[in-house]
């Protein structure tokens, strides 16, 4: 384990050098976790969503039963029959406790969907800020290549100046000393 751990860690400082020494890299990094997270909030939610559907539709089903045993109740106690009401009763506040505590479910449910909403809205907004940041990076590193390429190309004009003004001198020597040696030479014809 020592060893594995060893070159996880060593993988995870050099992830983070480079990456440190690459800010648009790590902000393209950092964009595609926030994605990530973005989608499985959403998954979240539309998950949270449907137990919710299915909670109001556990508690509509509970609430149509208690409807009905009261009614039972009712019906036992007109009738004189204690033992049938009593037992109906019974079932009716097992249903009520059962609902009551469905309704608890269905509002966890709902707090959990808020908090996730929220959540995503807070993932979004980091995202838009992460991307003008990643916008702005490349902007930047945009126009540092550019004037890289200008400064690259304003070295090789000038070398191109050089070149040409010392190609001029260059010139203007080989006349010179063309002429001296004409000179030299009639001089030597003379004597």
């Amino acid at each position: 384990m020592g060893l594995f751990d060893d070159l996880s860690r060593f993988l995870e400082n050099r992830l983070e050098e480079f990456l440190r020494n690459n800010p648009h890299l790590e902000l393209e990094a950092l964009l595609e976790q926030l994605r990530e997270q973005e989608e499985d909030t959403l998954k979240l939610i539309a998950d949270l969503q449907l137990q919710q559907k299915r909670s109001q539709d556990d508690i509509l089903a509970t609430a149509q039963e208690i409807q009905r045993w009261h009614i039972r109740v009712q019906k036992a106690k007109d009738a004189s029959r204690q033992d049938l009401a009593s037992a109906a009763s019974e079932r009716e506040a097992a249903l009520l406790r059962e609902g009551n505590q469905r309704w608890g479910q269905m509002q966890g449910l709902k707090e959990r969907i808020n908090q996730s909403q929220e959540l995503l809205r807070k993932i979004q907004q980091r995202r838009q800020e992460v991307q003008a940041k990643a916008a702005e990076a490349q902007t930047v590193r945009a126009k540092a290549q550019t004037q890289q390429r200008l400064e690259t190309n304003g070295w090789s004009n000038q070398t191109n100046n050089h070149s040409s003004s010392f190609d001029d001198l260059e010139e203007k020597f080989r006349r010179w000393e063309t002429q001296d040696e004409l000179e030299q030479m009639k001089r030597n014809m003379k004597k």
